[in-house]
């Protein structure tokens, strides 16, 4: 074993002369541990945020999704798409076309994005999850049926089952606007409420209304366009992969994207916090390991006679210097270590028993706060507790103990 190690390990956890120096040793070992213990619960609790997130856009968004890369819609009936339909990877495609729109119901009207789905969107995702009311059926016989969303329904005071049908308005996309007749110019459809979903994301529960595609289309006047291709791809199948398959394909004229990229300012936004928050604890993380400078300064003081028979035996500055920088490093690798077990411990019990809640009612969509304990996050705390740790001594004791040396020769 490294002697000046070595030595180092027998001054940590051997008794002191004096007891205010293992008091202190304690209060660096506990700050560098509440700290350490306070930033991994944190960014545990971000991760716990982000995978919700993930979850209830799994629900709604497909694992990918083609659109143009220049306009709003494209037109699907092509060689290149036909390429992209023989991939054996694909299990099912859902077209689907997406536009602004106003939907009235009696003297109520609200702006809305309408979406427009083919039959296969019921299977592309587990849609069926986020259903609180009526069912996802869009079509039965002559009548056409509408899914909403949990606020545009409480907006409209509607529900699955009225009698009387939405009227959707949005401008004729070929027409010109006759100022005498301004009627002339929008166009119009009826369509009956189905279902209630919430997704627990303003965006989709505030504006959204999912209707049959061939409503969108009469009512926007397009045959075969689409604005997106949405993939459901079969069990096991890299996503990544077939992305890259699908981008080559297509061009550059298309965009592929997966689940992460259709939410992507939501997921940056949680990451810009969540690192944000962690540049604050490294703060307090640093401020708790500059009490081990304390420690260190009391305890050179107190070795001063073993120092002197070191020297007497040999031991030259470079030696003794490692022996209290090895100090200051122990302390830092007991009390982040500490943390970091204590962080794991308070996370897994929030995990399974729920301790802190976010809150009561129906506002939320969990009860406690969510947490994920990741291992990358595990090591980057421990990697930056031990370099502040180093960082933090390795001037205060190459000072002091210098300035002791040279005091003494």
């Amino acid at each position: 074993m490294n002697l000046s190690f070595y030595i180092a390990k027998r001054y940590l956890f051997s008794k002191k002369s004096h007891n205010a120096i293992n008091i202190i040793s304690l209060v660096a070992v506990c700050g560098i541990a509440v700290a350490t213990m306070a930033t991994v619960c944190t960014l545990s609790v971000f991760n716990g945020f982000q995978g919700l997130v993930e979850g209830m856009c799994s629900a709604f968004d497909p694992e990918l999704k083609i659109t143009s890369a220049k306009g709003k819609v494209f037109n699907p009936e092509t060689d290149l798409f036909l390429k992209v339909r023989s991939l054996p990877e694909i299990e099912l495609i859902s077209e689907s076309l997406e536009y602004n729109a106003l939907l009235s119901y009696r003297e109520r009207k609200v702006p809305i994005i309408l979406k427009g789905v083919s039959d296969k969107f019921a299977l592309l995702t587990d849609f069926e999850s986020l259903l609180i009311d009526g069912s996802l059926e869009l079509e039965r016989e002559t009548s056409n049926y509408a899914l909403l969303g949990f606020g545009l329904a409480n907006s409209l005071s509607v529900n699955p089952g009225f009698l009387f049908p939405m009227e959707v308005f949005a401008p004729k996309r070929t027409a010109t606007v006759n100022l005498s007749n301004p009627n002339a110019s929008i166009a119009n459809e009826y369509v009956y409420i189905g279902g209630v979903f919430r997704a627990n994301q303003a965006m989709y529960d505030n504006n959204y209304l999912i209707v049959p595609i061939r409503l969108a289309r009469a009512l926007f006047d397009y045959e075969t366009e689409v604005s997106a291709w949405e993939i459901k791809l079969k069990p096991g199948v890299s996503v990544h992969s077939v992305q890259s398959k699908i981008q080559t394909i297509l061009g550059t004229e298309f965009l592929v994207k997966d689940r992460y990229q259709q939410q992507e300012d939501t997921f940056k936004m949680v990451n810009i916090e969540k690192w944000v928050t962690f540049l604050m604890l490294c703060f307090i993380l640093l401020i708790a390991i500059f009490n081990v400078t304390g420690s260190l300064s009391m305890l050179i003081i107190e070795k001063q006679s073993d120092v002197l028979t070191l020297r007497n035996m040999g031991a030259d500055n470079r030696l003794i210097l490692r022996i209290f920088l090895f100090e200051g490093w122990m302390i830092s690798v007991v009390g982040g270590g500490a943390g970091i077990i204590s962080g794991i411990l308070i996370c897994l019990g929030q995990q399974y028993f729920g301790w802190l809640k976010l809150g009561t009612g129906a506002n939320f969509a969990v009860d406690a706060y969510p947490v994920i304990v990741s291992a990358g996050d595990l090591l980057f705390i421990l990697f930056t507790v031990l370099i502040t740790g180093f960082l933090a001594v390795l001037y205060p004791v190459r000072y002091l103990v210098k300035k002791w040396l040279n005091g003494n020769t």
